[in-house]
């Protein structure tokens, strides 16, 4: 072999694990909750190097708990807090397949499914069930607030109200009550009580609303938008209207 082709060959030998690592493809599977449930359970397939990362929208605050049963002694789960991609908070391979605690930021967790490297070089395959559960936080083990921005008597809220909204085309805008808990520097949940009794939980970070609790089982798609100080927010045919002083304080 000359030796400009050995040199070639060896870079693809080298470089081969990088290429296939770069290959593996994540699939994300947004988790929904039965009406009036708080947690669900779902069944997969993992094959070689497939990756599937469960989206599901909690506040800081609510207690998480994920159980993962599975028939292959190399199938764990990893937990990456909103907006990380990359690293987690918790790792199962060294944790094990059972996690519950309070979460500490607002937004979308997401649950990621995988085969240990070994594993999935043997494209070996498992089938699991993923036990996924959200309630209220544990009495006194809270996510910390911001620390000077003092609750309203008697509730869970830094702040309450009314705010203006509608449930659907063509309805009269009308006023529902809010809760809000604030994290500091305009990040926090904004809690709506809507007409029918049931509430929506809606996630702000650095003042932009960024998504909603999207595990009920009346989703729909999210739109947010700013006219001056006053935050647009629509969802499916909900519309809310929520100014910044809301969510900064003030």
């Amino acid at each position: 072999m000359k030796p400009f082709a050995a040199f070639a060959a060896a870079l693809v030998i080298a470089f081969a694990p990088a290429v296939a690592l770069a290959q593996e493809a994540i699939r994300e599977v947004r988790v929904h909750f039965p009406h009036g449930a708080s947690s669900t359970t779902l069944t997969g397939t993992l094959q070689g190097r497939e990756i599937i990362d469960y989206k599901l929208g909690a506040a800081a605050g609510q207690r998480m708990t994920v159980t993962l049963t599975t028939d292959h002694t190399g199938n764990y789960f990893n937990l990456l807090a909103p907006g990380e991609t990359e690293v987690a908070f918790f790792v199962g391979s060294t944790e094990g397949n059972r996690f519950e605690g309070n979460l500490a930021k607002s937004g979308d967790q997401t649950i990621r499914v995988y085969l240990v490297r070994s594993a999935a070089r043997r494209n070996e395959t498992t089938q699991y069930q993923l036990k996924v559960a959200i309630t209220g936080a544990a009495p006194g083990r809270e996510a910390p607030a911001h620390s000077r921005d003092a609750k309203v008597p008697g509730t869970g809220y830094h702040a309450t109200g009314d705010i203006p909204c509608s449930m659907g085309h063509g309805q009269p805008t009308g006023s529902c009550p809010f809760g809000v808990k604030r994290e500091g520097s305009g990040s926090g949940v904004v809690t709506v009580t809507k007409p029918d009794g049931r509430t929506r939980a809606i996630f702000f970070d650095r003042g932009q609303a960024t998504g909603y609790d999207r595990s009920q089982a009346d989703s729909g798609e999210f739109r947010a938008s700013k006219q001056g100080d006053l935050n647009i927010i629509h969802i499916g045919r909900e519309r809310y209207e929520i100014p910044d002083t809301v969510i900064f304080g003030g």
